[in-house]
This record gives C-alpha cells, structure tokens and sequence, in this order.
C-alpha cells in the first residue's frame, strides 16, 4: 500500500516541478483532464486542447478538495467562475478553457499526431520558435451560445455568498428564472456532494485569493494530509467508496447537510502543519521561468 503521504506529495511535487522548470513544455490534451492532471495543463505557456478535451475538478464531490494549487488557479478565473468550478465540478469543454485562460491553443484532434511530430523536430527549446510550430496548427475558436462562460453574471451573483449555505439559497432564487435551466443540475450535484468536502473547498478557494502560490501549495498539502487522517470525517473515503468501488452513488456523508458541519471543524482541517512537517517549496524565484501563473490571463485578480 502506498503512504497517503507520498501519494499527496506526488502530486504535489509534480505541480511544483512543472511551475519551477525553466524550459517551455507544451501540454497536448485530447481526452479528460481532471484534478490533479489539470493542474499539469494549466500552468503551461502552451497548452494545446482539441474537439475531444474535457476539463473538471470534481474533488469536492468525494469529499475531498482541489489541491495541487488549484485554489491559486481557482480564485483567479474570472469573477467566481473558479467558486463554481470547484463547487460543482462542472464540465468546460475546450472552447471554454481557453476563454478562461486555462489552454491556449485549440488544434482539432485529426492534427495533434503531426503537431508532436513537429515539436519534436524542433530540437530547441526556444519560446517563439515552439509557439510559432502550434500557431501552424491552431484555430481560432469561439463560445457556443450555450456555452455555461456566458452565464458568468448568474453564476457571480450566486456564487459570490459567503457560505456554502449562501450559494445554495442564492442559486434556489435563480432556477426559476426564465433562461436558468442550467441552475437545477447544478443544485443536484451540489447536494449530493460532501457537504463538508464543499465547506473546505469554498474556504480554500476564498483563502487562495489573498495568497501566494506557494501559500496556496502549502495550504493545499495540509489539506489533503488532515482529510486522508480523517481529522474531522471519512468522507473521502465514503465518496471514494460510492462512486469508484461499489459505485452505488449513495454516499453516507458525515455530517449529512452542510447546515451540519461545524466552523470550528473546518477550522481544525485549516489548522497548519509545524515548519518541520510543512511541504517544502521553494521560496527562490530566480529558476524560475517567466511563463507561470502570474504572466497569465486567469492571473489577473478577480473583481
């Protein structure tokens, strides 16, 4: 059996290395893309995705949270597009991701086999010279008319409340809305999910607002490690057990509303490690390449 630690650090770590690396990588993502994986796609100066890419963060769904600085990239989508995201772990298809800022390059799939060939032709690792090949490549693409980014103004009303409970009453006043449709699924996944998994998340993704991506990091590693020990609930394992193993979709969550769940819990899970168990990321930004989450587009601060 793996540690639960080196399974945390893991992903962690990988996120680290791809933020810290100095060379230009390009993501080419034809297929899901979800957790910890997005997290390998997002940060990139070129990330490439097709008709076929699905992006989501369902964590909080099992009782988890999104981690791997996910409530860095989260808090600065636009408005509280990243709120909805980790809330509900809703679905963006390639078109949306790039209107996000979270890809950068749409190549229809029939022409990815050639792109990579292409790229690896290169044999250099020179910016313009790689942007250049995918700009070959690439379509200019816009949002369908249905497209969930064109509700941003409902989803920043509702999602904007302070509180979980917040969101569900503001989203129950808006379902009946001529044009809401989209807002009753959205309740289901909500209210099926860990309520406790809901409260850590907004929380998390509140605090990423106001801090540092190594912040987020550090964060998010204590997170991760306080949910796996069962400090305050098993709701992970629960939710991993109803929708991965016996897939029954009937998860018994503890407590069982998010009226339940206690503020001092929560703030037990927040509680920080000590220096010497902390997840140590590197403070130097001196190796670090120009490329990352500050110099791009979902970097800009929220209104």
């Amino acid at each position: 059996m793996i540690p639960a630690s080196r399974l945390c650090t893991g992903c962690t770590g990988s996120a680290i290395t791809f933020i810290h690396i100095r060379k230009p990588r390009v993501a080419l993502v034809n297929g899901l893309v979800m957790g910890g994986g997005a997290a390998m796609v997002a940060p990139l100066k070129f990330a490439v995705v097709t008709e076929k890419t699905v992006f989501a963060t369902p964590e909080a769904s099992v009782g988890l949270h999104t981690d791997c600085s996910f409530s860095y990239i989260h808090s600065r989508l636009p408005g509280y597009l990243g709120e909805y995201l980790a809330l509900t772990g809703a679905r963006l298809n390639a078109k949306e991701m790039i209107a996000a800022g979270l890809a950068t390059h749409f190549v229809h799939s029939e022409k990815l086999e050639d792109l990579e060939k292409q790229l690896l032709n290169l044999n250099t690792g020179d910016e313009s010279a790689v942007r250049a090949v995918i700009e070959e490549f690439s379509t200019d693409v816009q949002l369908d008319q249905e497209s969930i980014l064109n509700k941003l103004s409902t989803i920043d009303k509702c999602f904007s409340a302070e509180t979980v409970e917040e969101i569900l009453k503001a989203l129950d006043s808006e379902v009946s809305v001529d044009g809401n449709q989209w807002i009753a699924p959205v309740l289901k996944s909500m209210r099926r999910s860990s309520p406790t998994g809901l409260k850590i998340t907004l929380r998390s993704v509140r605090e990423g607002r106001k801090q540092s991506l190594q912040e987020c990091l550090k964060k998010e590693f204590g997170l991760t490690m306080n949910i796996l020990r069962s400090v305050i609930t098993g709701d992970v394992y629960e939710g991993i057990r109803a929708l991965s193993i016996d897939k029954d979709n009937a998860p018994k969550w503890s407590p069982a509303t998010v009226e339940e769940v206690k503020n001092e819990d929560i703030d037990r899970v927040f509680e920080p490690f000590t220096s010497g168990h902390e997840l140590q990321v590197p403070s130097d930004d001196s190796n670090r390449w120009s490329g990352k989450h500050e110099h791009t587009v979902y970097a800009k601060s929220s209104q």
